[in-house]
């Protein structure tokens, strides 16, 4: 990514007052980073909100913390498939548990499990907002039993890349769930940055992933297409990829899971690191290290972030990808060969 774009990105964060406080893989992390758990041994529940690669990658690397820190855990690990009932019955359950600690990952299972529990620490992953949602009354002072690592993503210098692929697009459709308070943030955020950069933002509304067809086709005869980390939207991104390959229109996306399955590009979150660094705030609260009250809201290292690009997905949709971008961009084919080695 150009030198340009991160600092942009870090302007931004600081911008809207975020705090990136050191995390594990950046410095003084604490024993999280010296294999200090060894020995140690947690129950630990998580509660997913629904099934796809970036939640997935966000559990995975979360996990992935306490197995490099030697730390011995029990999971127990429970997926509602977005289903607000189910979601209720997990942070019930949870609730009544012995569970040292509670991981939720995405907006609705976080607002679930800070509802039901108050006894003990509760850190998400994938939440977009969290002052927003109502789970902590500051970024920097969360003032309760719950904490995490936001995934805000630089929306700007995504629709900045899209004007950089498409530079002709006068239009972006968005479709995104209204019932997702992660998601109505990030729409916000896109109306101030298509309003600078000079483009015309199309919404749609949806509620559920049934209806992200629908959402897609009413978007009408627009340039682009954005998807932003919206749980129920990415649930069906296969939809929305149909369209733009139908209509010969980039996708492009705010994570770049999203690209490995067909979006065109993105300037985004690595959320497998993202788990990782949660997991570390999360050994640090169990080691008694921190309070969730006192442990600020982190957010991704701009270092973390980067352009991803499918250059097969851009010729499916009609796209020739500047070769300025490509020379600083990863390819997500070159991934896909590593693993065929």
């Amino acid at each position: 990514m150009k030198l340009s774009h991160l600092a942009r990105t870090t302007a931004v964060l600081a911008a809207i007052g975020l705090t990136v406080t050191a995390c594990g893989s950046n410095g003084d992390g604490g024993a999280a980073d010296e294999g200090g758990a060894e020995g140690e041994s947690y129950s630990i529940g998580i509660s997913q909100y629904v099934s796809h690669p970036a939640l997935d990658a966000t559990a995975a690397g979360f996990k992935e913390a306490f197995e490099t820190a030697g730390a011995e855990v029990t999971w127990d690990e429970q997926n509602s498939q977005a289903d607000q009932g189910t979601m209720n019955n997990i942070s019930g359950n949870f609730a009544q548990s012995d569970h040292d600690l509670i991981f939720a990952i995405a907006t609705p299972s976080a607002i679930s499990a800070a509802t039901a529990i108050t006894d003990r620490p509760i850190v998400f992953g994938a939440v977009t907002d969290p002052v927003d949602a109502s789970l902590v009354a500051d970024w920097e002072a969360p003032g309760g039993n719950v904490t995490g690592v936001s995934d805000m993503n630089p929306v700007h210098e995504q629709l900045e890349l899209l004007q950089q692929i498409a530079p002709d697009a006068e239009t972006v459709g968005i479709v995104y769930s209204s019932a997702e308070s992660n998601s109505v943030v990030q729409v916000e955020a896109a109306r101030d940055a298509a309003e600078q950069l000079g483009l015309e933002l199309v919404e749609r509304a949806i509620t559920n992933t049934n209806e992200v067809q629908q959402g897609v086709q009413a978007l009408g005869d627009v340039d682009a297409i954005y998807v932003p980390t919206d749980n129920t939207v990415v649930s069906g991104l296969e939809s929305v990829l149909s369209y733009g390959i139908d209509q010969q229109i980039p996708v492009i996306s705010a994570d770049t899971d999203s690209v490995e399955r067909g979006a065109v590009a993105t300037y985004g979150i690595d959320y497998h690191a993202q788990g990782v660094q949660a997991g570390e705030m999360a050994l640090r609260i169990l080691q008694g290290e921190s309070e969730p009250a006192d442990t600020p809201v982190e957010t991704v290292p701009s270092e973390d972030l980067e352009v991803v690009v499918n250059q097969e997905a851009a010729e499916q949709m009609g796209i020739t990808l500047p070769e300025d971008l490509l020379a600083d961009a990863r390819d997500v084919a070159d991934a896909e060969g590593e693993d065929e080695e």
